[in-house]
Parts: C-alpha cells; structure tokens; sequence
C-alpha cells in the first residue's frame, strides 16, 4: 500500500474502510423528540465551556429511524442534548447518543466528535402511539410516548425546515498515542438540503432509568415542554472548528 494509497483512504481500516467519504445523505429520517425542562446543576456539569444554557434549563431526549442512510444503511439511534448558545447563537449540544450499527458510530466519533457509544433504540408505532425505547446491556434505560399525529404543522413547515438547520454542536476528544489529548475541539455543523415530509406535535411522557454506564437519567425530567414527531430528508456536510482547546 502506497503513501497515496493510505491518505486516499476514507477511514480505518484502510484495507477495508468503515465508511466511505462524505457527506452522507439521509432519506426519510424519522424522529420523536421530547423536549423538557431539567436540573440547571446537571446541566451546567454537562456542558462544555464557552457554551452557556438557554433560557428555561432545556434538554431534550430523541429517537430517530434511519431506514436510507448514503454509507451507513439502516440504523436507529436515541439519545439527549441540551438547547444552548455559542456567543449568543442559538445550538443544541448533543451530550449523548446510543445506536446499533458501527459505521455511524465510528463515523460520528471520527468526524464530527458525535457521543456515541453502542445500544439498542427502537422507534416505532404502537396502537395508536409513537412509542421509543432504548436498552443498554439488555436493560431498558429510557422510554418516551407521543400521542400520534394529534396536531400537524403542515402550516409551519419552513419554520420546522429552519429549526433543523440550526447549528448543532459537539465535543470531539481524541486521544494521542501516549494517552495524552490529541485533539480537544468543539465542532460545529449544520444540515444541507433540507426536505420536510411531514412534521406533528402532540402532549408526551418520558421515563429515564439510572445506568453507570449508559447514563441518560443524568439529566432529569422535571417538566416536557414540548413534544415532536417528524419526517426529513437532508444531508449531513462536514463540520468546522468552534473552539480549540489546546490553541
């Protein structure tokens, strides 16, 4: 294997690669996500510096189903964030993310820093509600319900489509070789090309279950604010720099 060959690589192992070269396209995108008020202690303990809390202490919980996914395949993934801003503009920090299928866990952490660690998300319909779980080591750790399609937005698409490409945030850590910090970075992106199928509200509940190691109860439901089910299209670019730690 020549020098041109390995830096052509997309990603390890270079023999054969996790994931191809982005950016990754993703069709029908399916989420449920809950949006609620939380401990301001945990969430200050959960969010990096310069990122500082929006008003009203919000976080909120996800699951999302993707069945068409450019180099990924069909996965499911779970996990929460907190609503923040970065020098005063409006983001959401992702704190944790649990999904079942390598490449986008190795991807996610490789590129873009996402919090990934492997577990089992499940979105699906049941009866007459949109019903998420997530299992870690065979134990259900989180589960939300939402009424299904009560209330549509098929009115406020384009404020939907606006909300999506927000800039979104995360903390990438990589450590060198000596067990030292390689790379200390908050990373930024935005989705491209967005596409709204449809979009829903309607009253939710969410259970979150103490796990050491899968640890989404951290950040306590005091109070949902707000709940949304939604169907997109879009494409994840790739992301920049926001902050440097080791500059």
């Amino acid at each position: 294997m020549t020098r041109d060959e390995i830096l052509k690589a997309p990603s390890m192992p270079a023999f054969s690669p996790s994931y191809p070269h982005g950016p990754y396209r993703f069709m029908r995108r399916e989420y449920l996500i809950i949006t609620y008020e939380t401990d301001p202690e945990a969430l200050r303990a959960a969010l990096p510096e310069p990122l500082e809390p929006a008003p009203g202490n919000l976080a909120f919980y996800e699951w999302m189903k993707m069945p068409d996914s450019s180099g990924f395949g069909d996965y499911e993934e779970s996990g929460s964030a907190i609503v923040a801003s970065y020098r005063g503009e409006p983001c959401n920090y992702s704190v944790q993310m649990y999904l079942d299928d390598e490449p986008p866990i190795t991807a996610g952490r490789e590129i873009w820093g996402f919090p990934k660690k492997y577990g089992v998300p499940r979105l699906k319909v049941t009866k007459d509600t949109l019903t998420g779980t997530l299992h870690y080591d065979d134990e259900r750790v989180a589960m939300g319900t939402m009424t299904y399609k009560h209330r549509s937005l098929e009115d406020q698409l384009d404020k939907v489509r606006e909300g999506i490409g927000q800039l979104n945030v995360n903390l990438k850590l990589i450590p060198d070789v000596d067990g030292g910090v390689k790379v200390a970075q908050l990373v930024g992106y935005r989705l491209q090309d967005i596409r709204v199928h449809g979009a829903w509200e309607g009253d939710a509940r969410l259970h979150l279950i103490p796990h050491v190691n899968c640890r989404v109860a951290d950040l306590p439901v005091r109070r949902i604010v707000r709940a949304r089910h939604q169907i997109v299209d879009f494409t994840l670019p790739y992301g920049h720099v926001l902050h440097d730690y080791l500059a």
